[in-house]
């Protein structure tokens, strides 16, 4: 049994983390700021009565959290690739300035840190599927803010001795998912019989993967992982807006009132993970498929807006 502490522990992909730590006997802490992206009590619906510490890690004492730690798994951060204008000292703050302070106090502490980086590093990619040695080109200050904290944990590694694993995920999806984010949008509107409004015309495209696989590559991570090493998280299924939307319609038995809109500027025409490096480091690919997991996310949507 190890004893482990998630940043972001309330969130989408943090609190499965949690729970797949706790039923495989670890201790975990937990910490969260309840930031004010999306409503707090969606997060503590997440933590499902779970302790949570809440700390600000910009400006938190560290050292308390990581007494006793044996690794780090490291979610917190402001998300959103909509991350231009006055909202970008946010994303500075809470995920360049947090990191920095997190990545220096771990190294001190001996405490090995898995990263949760962003596809967003990449931009509009050089090649697809994209692998981990392609040029970073973000597009947005959010994919811009991720990369430099890929920066800080090899720079903290030269200078202190860091030990971190830096993992890109593709896009997760499943139960739980931020309320801001496509698929939520999408079957919340479904169920509830209310317009969708859809950026683009459709053929933005993506490489999808269900939160159940996200953890198992987090926790491989943390096990098996090469220090300094990066690694993409993608479910290898790929899909257009418009297939998404036809799939949705599909499993939910209902037809989406969709309005149409102009592209966002941040976001990138297609994402598509190379993951020939995860699968052979760490035995890890993705096992639930996008119709199954949509069908586990709309249950859960559907029973959300039901209880309304």
């Amino acid at each position: 049994m190890s004893r482990y502490l998630v940043t972001g522990a309330a969130g989408f992909i943090g609190s499965h983390l949690c729970a797949a730590l706790e039923a495989a006997g670890h201790a975990v802490v937990g910490v969260d700021c309840f930031t004010d992206y999306y409503a707090a009590a969606l997060k503590e619906e997440n933590a499902a009565g779970r302790a949570i510490v809440r700390a600000d890690l910009a400006e938190a004492p560290l050292e308390p959290l990581l007494d006793g730690i044996d690794g780090v798994f490291h979610l917190a951060g402001q998300p959103g690739v909509r991350s231009f204008g006055d909202a970008f000292p946010i994303y500075l703050r809470h995920n360049l300035l947090a990191s920095q302070r997190l990545f220096e106090a771990a190294a001190r502490a001996g405490a090995r840190v898995v990263f949760a980086s962003s596809s967003s590093v990449y931009g509009e990619a050089e090649g697809y599927p994209t692998a981990e040695d392609a040029v970073p080109r973000p597009i947005s200050p959010y994919g811009i803010t991720k990369l430099g904290c890929e920066h800080l944990a090899r720079a903290t590694e030269l200078a202190f001795g860091l030990d971190a694993v830096l993992l890109r995920y593709f896009t997760v999806y499943g139960p739980r998912q931020r309320p801001d984010m496509a698929f939520t949008r999408i079957l919340t509107a479904l169920a509830a019989g209310s317009p969708f409004e859809l950026f683009g015309d459709g053929s933005a495209s993506r490489g999808f993967t269900f939160v159940g696989d996200a953890v198992a590559a987090t926790v491989a991570a943390m096990e098996r992982g090469e220090q300094g090493a990066v690694y993409n998280v993608g479910g290898g299924a790929e899909a257009t807006m418009s297939e998404v939307i036809a799939l949705c319609e599909r499993v939910s038995g209902r037809s989406l009132d969709l309005r149409r809109r102009e592209s966002a500027k941040g976001d990138v025409s297609r994402t598509a993970a190379d993951t020939g490096r995860i699968r052979a480091a760490l035995d890890w690919e993705a096992k639930v498929g996008l119709e199954e997991g949509l069908q586990a996310q709309w249950s859960w949507v559907s029973a959300k807006v039901g209880r309304r």
